[in-house]
């Protein structure tokens, strides 16, 4: 059974992993009255996560430019690959525009990003009280998008396994 690389399969993993605790973070933070301690700690951390998930999406990117994925079973009919394929190139596209819109809005409202408290990311765009509520809903709808895709994916792969009763998740697990 042709396998992925154990670096694709670190990668895929890891950034599953950043993706969930950054949505949940964000959820959790969202639902925080006011403005407290505790929820700009949250924020933080949202914002953490999400610089991260872009820096790994990036490794991801190029490592999957230079190392072909295994080929899908020939008993895979072609509509379902040319429908992973597209699920495939929607993830990578939200996995970069999910944290560059939530980065454009925090500049947008004015807040510099400083990765894990050590050091400031390049401030891009100058605060604008008008383009803030845009790039909010931006971040909103592509998030929202990023945990349909995600979930479909999820889902795609446990049919694979219990219906389909091919190798497609195996490929993938360590």
């Amino acid at each position: 059974m042709p396998r992925y690389t154990k670096t694709a399969m670190l990668l895929h993993w890891l950034i599953a992993l950043l993706i969930v605790a950054a949505f949940g973070l964000g959820l959790v933070m969202t639902d925080i009255p006011g403005i407290t301690p505790t929820k700009l700690k949250y924020f933080s951390w949202h914002k953490w996560l999400g610089v991260t998930v872009l820096a790994m999406a990036a490794l991801r990117l190029l490592w999957r430019l230079g190392h072909r994925p295994p080929a899908p079973p020939a008993s895979i009919p072609v509509w379902q690959n040319k429908a992973a394929e597209a699920m495939h190139l929607a993830l990578y596209i939200l996995m970069f525009a999910v944290p560059l819109s939530g980065y454009f809005y925090t500049l947008s409202a004015g807040i510099p990003v400083v990765y894990l408290g050590l050091f400031q990311l390049p401030v891009l765009i100058a605060a604008n009280p008008e383009l803030k509520p845009v790039l909010k809903e931006v971040h909103y709808i592509l998030t929202m998008s990023m945990v349909a895709a995600v979930v479909a994916h999820a889902l795609a792969a446990l049919k694979h396994h219990f219906i389909d009763r091919d190798d497609v998740l195996k490929r993938m697990l360590p």
